[in-house]
Order: structure tokens, then C-alpha cells, then sequence
């Protein structure tokens, strides 16, 4: 049996046109925080060890990019210092005031890096910089874990990870209760939820989980 040529290009059109798509969905691709999924936790010491004092950020944004077959990508996230909840607001208060994150001055903290050590498409870790009290200072973040999965709602590609990293907190300038023997030795945890970003603002996470 023979094909006419314009059955032959229709049919080569077929077979090609999903190869095309996946080829242009293997390339780099960007993915907004989710704000309602997103919550830099940090423990800090109380009086060098009577107690670990455990706090999060209420309000984060950034963007991640990720290019899984390159095995590259880049983070970055801005933090709003003035939304620290320790779930007590006279330690909000303090934590707010100069005495620690002087929000008034430094209202926001950023974290900014690339993506490192993949495995299978994955990153493992973080080479970046964290700018905090107005320091800048490198900070690796280990990434315990990664994965990414079709949202059930939004119908696009959603990306979530548990990072975590210690530094000292004295080295950003935050030195209250150093002299009472406070160990200055932090640790900051942050649990991330990204979704691909389509260009479709209508359709970026909800500000209110749903679920």
C-alpha cells in the first residue's frame, strides 16, 4: 500500500509531535513558592542548653528554577523577618526588636543558591548565601528530601523539599545572650512547595491551603 505525501506528512507529524513536547518540557522550567506550604523553621539555644527555643517565619516568597535532565537549577527565597512566630507574642516582640532581628531595619532575610549533587534528577544540596541582620555569608542546605508530582487541582507540576543547615548566629551580628552563655549555634530548617509557573498567576497556589 502506498501513501499519498500529505497522509506521509501527517502521519510523520503524529508520531513527532509528542517527542517534541517532551523534549520542550525537559528543559529549564520555573516554579513560584507556594506562601500557604512554605515555613523556615529555626531552633536556637536557651540559656547554653537549659532549653531549645523553637520559632518560624509566617511569610515566605521566591522562585525555584529546575532543570532535572542538566541536573541544574537555582533557588531564590525572600523571607519577611517581621512574620517570626515563636507561638508567644512577648518573645514575637523581642525577636522583632534590635535586641535580635532588628525587623524595623532588616525587614526581610534572603536566600539565594544553586542546585548541587543530583542524583536521578534530584538535587541533594544547596550552594548559596544567606543574607540575614544585614550579613551576607555562604550557607550550604543539605536537602533531605525532594520530590515532584502532578498538583491534583492546578494540573501542573509541583515540587516540595525538606532542607536543613546550622550556622552561628553571632556571625550575623545577633549576638544576645552571648554573654549569659548562650550557644550561638542555630538551626534552620525549611520545609518548600513550588508550582510550575505557566505564566497563569490565577493559577499559583491558594494564599489559604485547601487542603
Amino acid at each position: 500500500m502506498f501513501l499519498s505525501s500529505r497522509m506521509t506528512r501527517t502521519l510523520a507529524s503524529a508520531l513527532l509531535f509528542p517527542l517534541a513536547a517532551a523534549t520542550a518540557q525537559a528543559g529549564a522550567a520555573t516554579y513560584v513558592v507556594d506562601p500557604a506550604h512554605t515555613y523556615p523553621s529555626f531552633e536556637a539555644d536557651h540559656f547554653g542548653g537549659l532549653s531549645t527555643w523553637r520559632g518560624k517565619f509566617d511569610r515566605t516568597s521566591g522562585k525555584v528554577t529546575l532543570d532535572k535532565t542538566a541536573g541544574t537549577g537555582s533557588v531564590d527565597i525572600t523571607v519577611d523577618a517581621t512574620s517570626v512566630d515563636f507561638g508567644l507574642d512577648a518573645m514575637n516582640e523581642k525577636a522583632r526588636s534590635n535586641e535580635l532581628f532588628d525587623a524595623a531595619k532588616y525587614p526581610t532575610a534572603t536566600y539565594r543558591g544553586t542546585l548541587a549533587g543530583f542524583v536521578n534528577g534530584a538535587p541533594t544540596k544547596v550552594d548559596g548565601s544567606l543574607t540575614l541582620h544585614g550579613v551576607t555569608r555562604p550557607l550550604e542546605l543539605a536537602i533531605k528530601s525532594f520530590k515532584c508530582v502532578p498538583h491534583p487541582l492546578y494540573k501542573r507540576e509541583l515540587c516540595g523539599a525538606d532542607a536543613y543547615a546550622s550556622f552561628k548566629r553571632d556571625e550575623f551580628g545577633i549576638t544576645a545572650g552571648k554573654d549569659y552563655g548562650f550557644n550561638m549555634d542555630v538551626v534552620l530548617r525549611i520545609q518548600v512547595e513550588a508550582l510550575v509557573d505557566d505564566g497563569s498567576a490565577g493559577k499559583t497556589a491558594l494564599a489559604t491551603p485547601a487542603h
